[in-house]
């Protein structure tokens, strides 16, 4: 990405059911469609962050939630078409939707791609039925295997898969038959990520039979030998991609990038000045409480703060850290407006603990750093 490229999110709230692990902002679907006047919102609160991004270009959307394939092609295509009528897009920008695999969830997968969208990331996370029913899903296997069948036959070859492992009651060989059949199913990128316990959820509150520590890690080892096995490289925690398949808004998020946040409880992150000057945006959580908002052209007293200059080690570092190239003293520079040595006591500190290593020019989390990854990232709080 060069300077002056950014990405945007775009959060669509809504879910026909919540699934009791979810930590997101989303909210049961009450009527049998979306609210249409959401769109408005959106594009006024779009509207409100132009004046912030003049002169910059977008590079990647990415619509998440909740569930965005609730809303029907049509209104992405007037979503993209008045986002581009107002602020340059990279000819190859990548436009992604994150869908779940029911039809009941979702428009034409050629509908979608006729009104911009050129990346799907599916929600399969399973293809066992019990473990399904167990994490709130409505969708089954079948319907999973289906929606490949129609990102194929739409031309949307460039498709991501969710997949958890660590799930009640989950043993190690199913985990792994798992993601045998989605590579059978040959998505460009597979996203394998371990169930956590979140606080604010179902899950949370009255906690399923999950395996142990041990047999989570077990099974994230295993995963990543398949994985690489196949072709899929990881590049980050929880993802993996063929050649030229890395998510590049993931991405832009990992390597401390700007991106713009629109919609009910989106976040967003805009360098105005380095380093005094990097501002976090934060919307109205409720979608009633955000579209009257946006209706009076007020985002809320949460609008944006900058970033203190003393917590901007430690937000670089919450992300980097995830890469599994890490990051250069430059790209440090770059993203911060600091210097490196105003973190290199904590650097050799890590370094020392056996957490952090160095190759060449590049600072990474070690084996053990990436297995006690959250250690190593609260290392760089102030």
């Amino acid at each position: 990405m060069t300077a002056a490229a950014l990405a945007l999110y775009v959060h669509m709230p809504w879910c026909v059911r919540k699934c009791p692990y979810c930590d997101f902002n989303s909210h049961q679907l009450k009527s049998a469609a979306p609210d249409g006047a959401y769109i408005d919102a959106l594009l006024r609160d779009f509207e409100l962050e132009l004046p912030r991004i003049e002169g910059r270009r977008i590079d990647s959307v990415f619509f998440g939630g909740g569930t965005p394939s609730l809303f029907q092609p049509e209104e992405f295509a007037r979503l993209l078409g008045a986002f581009k009528q107002r602020i340059a897009f990279a000819a190859d920008a990548e436009v992604t939707l994150e869908a779940n695999p029911g039809t009941i969830e979702r428009g034409s997968f050629a509908g979608y791609r006729d009104a911009g969208i050129n990346r799907v990331s599916l929600g399969a996370q399973t293809f066992v039925p019990r473990t399904l029913e167990a994490l709130g899903r409505i969708h089954s296997a079948d319907d999973t295997h289906r929606a490949v069948a129609e990102l194929r036959s739409a031309k949307l070859d460039n498709f991501n898969l969710d997949l958890m492992y660590a799930l009640p009651d989950q043993a190690p060989d199913e985990a792994l038959e798992d993601i045998r059949i989605a590579l059978a199913l040959a998505p460009t990128h597979i996203s394998h990520y371990q169930l956590t316990l979140e606080p604010g959820t179902v899950f949370h509150t009255r906690p399923p039979p999950l395996p142990d520590e041990d047999a989570a890690w077990q099974m994230q080892l295993l995963g990543q030998k398949m994985l690489a096995d196949a072709g899929y490289a990881q590049y980050e925690v929880s993802a993996y991609a063929r050649d030229g398949a890395r998510c590049r808004h993931n991405l832009n998020y990992w390597q401390f990038g700007d991106y713009v946040g629109i919609g009910a409880g989106a976040h967003g992150k805009i360098s105005l000045a380095l380093p005094q000057r990097i501002l976090r945006t934060d919307k109205p959580k409720q979608p009633r409480d955000y579209q009257e908002r946006m209706r009076r052209a007020d985002p809320g007293p949460a609008a944006g703060a900058c970033i203190a200059l003393e917590d901007l080690p430690f937000e670089f570092m919450l992300n980097a850290l995830r890469l599994n190239e890490g990051f250069t003293e430059p790209e440090f520079r770059l993203k911060t407006g600091l210097d490196l040595t105003s973190v290199e006591p904590k650097l050799i500190a890590a370094q020392a603990r056996g957490l952090l290593s160095r190759q060449g020019q590049n600072w990474r989390a070690s084996d053990l750093g990436r297995r006690f990854l959250n250690d190593l990232q609260l290392s760089f709080l102030p």
